[in-house]
Parts: C-alpha cells; sequence; structure tokens
C-alpha cells in the first residue's frame, strides 16, 4: 500500500467562488503512480469546502443564490459569532451545508467519476490563501 500527500493553495480574490480543480486532483493521481486505491480531498480551512458536482454556470449561480438564501452574509449583526469581530459567520455555515471533503475512487491509474462530476473548491470567506490536502491510498 503506498500514499501520497500534496497540499493545493488558493488565494480567491473574492469573498466567495467556486473553483473547479479536477485537473490538478488528476495530475496528482497521475504523477502518484497509483492504479487502484481512494483519494481525499479535504478543505484544511473551516470557512472553505470541497464537493463535488457539474461544472455548470447556471448551476453554480443557483448554489451561490440558495447558499446565500440559506446564511445571508448581511445584516451582519444578526450573528451571534459575528459579535468576537468577525464578520464571516456566514461562512462557516455555508462550509456546513457544502461539506469539507469528497472521495473519489482510483482506477487504472484515474480518479473514477459518474458523468459530468468534477470536483470544486468552495471558498466563502476569500482574500486570503487557504490550503486543501489530497491524499492519495493505494497500489
Amino acid at each position: 500500500m503506498n500514499s501520497v500527500t500534496e497540499y493545493l493553495t488558493f488565494n480567491v480574490p473574492s469573498r466567495r467562488g467556486f473553483v473547479n480543480i479536477t485537473s490538478q486532483v488528476e495530475k496528482i493521481v497521475q504523477k502518484s503512480g497509483i492504479k487502484d486505491g481512494l483519494c481525499l480531498v479535504n478543505a484544511m480551512h473551516i470557512t472553505s469546502s470541497v464537493f463535488i458536482n457539474d461544472d455548470e454556470t447556471g448551476l453554480h449561480h443557483d448554489c451561490e443564490k440558495w447558499l446565500e438564501q440559506l446564511a445571508p452574509h448581511e445584516p451582519i449583526d444578526q450573528y451571534q459569532h459575528n459579535r468576537t469581530g468577525e464578520d464571516n459567520a456566514d461562512a462557516h455555515l455555508k462550509r456546513q451545508i457544502m461539506g469539507r471533503e469528497v472521495v473519489v475512487a482510483i482506477t487504472k491509474g484515474k480518479l473514477d467519476f459518474g458523468p459530468w462530476e468534477q470536483i470544486f473548491y468552495g471558498e466563502f470567506d476569500g482574500r486570503r490563501s487557504k490550503r486543501v490536502l489530497v491524499k492519495l491510498i493505494g497500489e
């Protein structure tokens, strides 16, 4: 059994955004030489997310709108967390909804996706560097 650990770093210039990281993860899988195993991809910050979905602009817009309806950024004083001097309580809640990580099977040296599946980094409190862990195990 082999394992590989790499980190990706993202600095989304806006408060929120979605970044398709599929090709970056695929490069790590290819470089690893692992032919059969599992790939864990997880956000290493409490206000960002990793999730799988379709790479379609309308869907991204719908997700953004839906998340803002569920956990609106403003008014900032609606959240107890923001009384500590923060303004990102909504980002913590959005991360809870979108999730921390994904696990994708590696089959014949490639990520084994269903139709239209792509891996995304979701940023909910951007404008600074944050890491994503990519951990592979297999043979």
